[in-house]
């Protein structure tokens, strides 16, 4: 069977900020899904009445591959409203969740490949989707702490483990700033290409610096960089990539101007430069040089031309 995606988003029980100064998207229905790990399919939750059917359609046509049923309402997981995630890096594992702000929070781990249901739990509690762990044995959640008053900003991250289907007691939190308090919510993020290392940046949602949450997926580690950013309207034009193989994490304007450069080693920050355009300066510089060929080219022609017009000359001035 074959057929051609047609969905929309889904609207939340209670409806986020555009500009992310509001309550996030835990999941979404319709919209373009998650795409795998190869890049020849996405992954797409659809609304069925008060079921979910998850699709995995073709992207090279839009066709159908395979489809399974859940009961009740599942979405895929969204960081932000253009960032959806819920995949391992490794393509062997997609997590769902509730789309709604309920007292319990839902989850269904499938197969990619065959959309074979494995695992299902639900946690009591405010929970959103964070990061998997490149294998897909380790997730990562986002626990609303102060939920019950309607407070989505201030959060802990939480551990589970998805081999004995256990929620692992304590935060992952960035031991070497034990006084922070993680309030915020997430405008972008970059991962690294293996999936280990994620990198979030949040708005911070009291009076502070903007931040960048990053989470060692492998080890369950983390550390907090704030950014000296005083305008709250700037962080939203603020853009994460990784340089240097990871070992620099960069963040700049959308414009394309860098501002700041991390170090993923050491944490420490120095101002970005603008890279040296040796592109343009080698352009130059062969301009020049054909410049000063030409320009060496015309002098030879009136060096050789001088004695020839000195000698007409002569001729002219004898007297007969």
């Amino acid at each position: 069977m074959r057929r051609l995606l047609l969905a929309a988003v889904v609207a939340l029980a209670v409806a986020p900020a555009a500009r992310a100064d509001g309550q996030m998207p835990f999941a979404t229905q319709g919209g373009s899904g998650i795409l795998g790990a190869d890049g020849s399919t996405r992954y797409v939750a659809v609304g069925a009445n008060a079921d979910t059917v998850v699709e995995a359609v073709q992207t090279k046509d839009g066709s159908l591959r395979n489809a399974t049923t859940l009961l009740g309402a599942y979405g895929i997981p969204a960081i932000t409203y253009d960032i959806p995630a819920g995949l391992s890096a490794d393509g062997r594992t997609l997590v769902v969740a509730n789309p709604t702000l309920d007292p319990v929070s839902r989850f269904i781990v499938l197969d990619p490949r065959t959309l074979r249901m494995r695992d299902a739990f639900a946690l009591p509690g405010s929970f959103a989707f964070d990061a998997l762990s490149p294998d897909g044995s380790r997730l990562y959640l986002i626990q609303h702490t102060q939920a019950l008053d309607g407070d989505y900003a201030h959060y802990v991250v939480r551990a589970y483990d998805l081999r004995t289907d256990t929620l692992l007691p304590g935060r992952i939190a960035d031991r070497t700033q034990k006084s922070w308090v993680m309030n915020g919510y997430p405008l972008t993020r970059v991962t690294s290409a293996d999936g280990r290392w994620v990198y979030t940046l949040y708005q911070n949602g009291g009076d502070g610096y903007p931040f960048v949450h990053a989470l060692d997926t492998v080890r369950g580690v983390a550390h907090c960089i704030g950014l000296p950013l005083e305008s709250s309207n700037g962080v939203y034009n603020l853009v994460l990539s990784l340089r240097n193989g990871g070992r620099t994490l960069a963040v700049g304007w959308k414009s394309g101007r860098p501002w700041l450069d991390v170090a993923t080693g050491t944490w420490a920050i120095t101002p970005a430069h603008r890279a040296t355009p040796w592109g343009w300066i080698a352009a130059g510089l062969g301009v020049v040089a054909i410049g000063l060929l030409l320009l060496g080219l015309r002098l030879r022609q009136k060096v050789k031309q001088q004695p020839r017009d000195e000698r007409r000359l002569a001729e002219r001035e004898v007297v007969v």
